[in-house]
């Protein structure tokens, strides 16, 4: 599993949020996505890396403005896992 973490501009409210999240969910085959319009930021999780250029790619054509791409490996922590 891969944590994403993209710091995104331009995001104004959950409108904006949810733009963002659909974009990702079209692109990619993720687990799980969650924006934050007051953080700047777009978490992903998903089986395998993406592709930074398509991410690139895909919030460019969101109309929001990229700054940065975080990738790293992520374990689930809970109670059962």
């Amino acid at each position: 599993m891969t944590k994403t973490t993209l710091k995104i501009n331009g995001m104004m409210c959950g409108m904006c949020e949810s733009h963002v999240n659909d974009a990702i969910r079209q692109a990619f085959a993720v687990k799980k996505v969650t924006s934050s319009h007051k953080d700047n930021e777009t978490v992903i999780i998903s089986k395998e890396p993406l592709d930074e250029e398509t991410i690139r790619t895909t919030i460019r054509d969101t109309g929001y403005d990229l700054v940065s791409i975080n990738s790293e490996p992520y374990e689930k922590k809970g109670l059962f896992s």
